[in-house]
């Protein structure tokens, strides 16, 4: 009995062209990365019927891409640079250009054969943006406070005072922008109010929750654990036991959940009970906060998924 291989498709993208490779054929040939490209690329593959296609996560490049395969239906898989570079290491391919990446994304699809999933709504995408947008601008805000504490003239201790005010004033645009973009959503505003239901989480945390991690209220524990990058990882060999440590995931989610972990610590009974339990058994602080990180979001996960906000337990 003879066995088909699936067909796979790896697309390397930059700003001007697509560079897409088929495999297991070694077919492959470059289009310009804009409407008419998209076109002639979806013509080219069509005779081929891929099982997916899939392109590494190139900011404001891959996204009209990713718009028009999702229009035409077209199974696709977004997967993270870092993890498609180690694939080409384990695979002994270490020369990169577009075209050998390209057929470096092929074979990742065909053996790896990540999952495929929809693409984000235009509101969710914008709110990305937004999200994205204001973690420069507090990364921005840390480094002018930090350098305005050794400003000895007064012109540049001057500017950096008009320089925070004025991040300060575009902080508060953002925010109130993507609580436009959610209030304009009932479907979002819903998620917004069942977030902020939690003690400890404020719209801030709740709407990186929304732009950065729209699939919480559709997957497991583990599962939201694990995309939060907050699940452990086991270290064993043989005899050897060594210590679990949280790798992977999205850092953005860690650090929007990292002051809602502190003020949960005080304010949420369930999870301050947890904080002290864990520290009495002679757990780190770190390590405790970062478990009640991991219950945030596991909570987050189940309160979305049962579409019902947080209330009190009481005895």
């Amino acid at each position: 009995m003879t066995q088909t291989i699936a067909r796979s498709v790896g697309i390397d993208i930059s700003k001007d062209h697509l560079d897409a490779a088929v495999h297991p054929d070694q077919q492959s040939k470059r289009f310009n990365n804009d409407r008419k490209g998209h076109t002639d690329l979806l013509r080219w593959l069509a005779p081929f019927g891929a099982t997916r296609i899939v392109f590494e996560a190139t900011g404001a490049y891959h996204r009209t891409l990713e718009r028009r395969l999702s229009e035409t239906g077209v199974p696709f898989a977004k997967v993270n640079p870092r993890r498609a570079r180690r694939f080409a290491e384990a695979i002994g391919r270490l020369a990169k250009t577009d075209r050998v990446d390209a057929a470096m994304l092929a074979r990742f699809g065909a053996l790896i054969e990540p999952q495929v999933r929809p693409v984000a709504g235009e509101a969710i995408q914008q709110l990305a943006d937004l999200m994205a947008a204001r973690r420069a601008l507090i990364k921005d805000r840390t480094a002018t406070t930090n350098r305005a504490k050794v400003l000895r003239i007064d012109l540049l201790q001057r500017q950096a005072g008009q320089r925070l005010n004025q991040i300060a004033q575009q902080i508060e645009d953002l925010d109130r922008h993507a609580l436009a973009i959610v209030g304009a959503d009932p479907v979002l505003q819903n998620r917004l109010d069942i977030l902020t239901s939690i003690p400890g989480v404020g719209e801030a945390t709740a709407l990186a929750l929304i732009a950065d991690m729209p699939e919480l209220g559709q997957m497991n524990e583990k599962q939201a654990a694990s995309l939060a990058g907050l699940a452990p990882v086991t270290r064993e060999s043989g005899t050897w036991r060594g210590k679990s440590f949280i790798r992977g995931g999205r850092a953005h989610l860690r650090q929007a959940l990292y002051m809602p972990a502190l003020v949960a610590m005080r304010f949420n009974p369930d999870l301050k009970a947890k904080f002290e339990a864990m520290t009495k058994a002679g757990k780190p602080p770190k390590v405790a906060i970062t478990a009640l990180m991991r219950k945030l979001v596991i909570l987050a996960n189940a309160l979305l998924r049962a579409k019902r906000k947080w209330t009190k337990i009481t005895a």
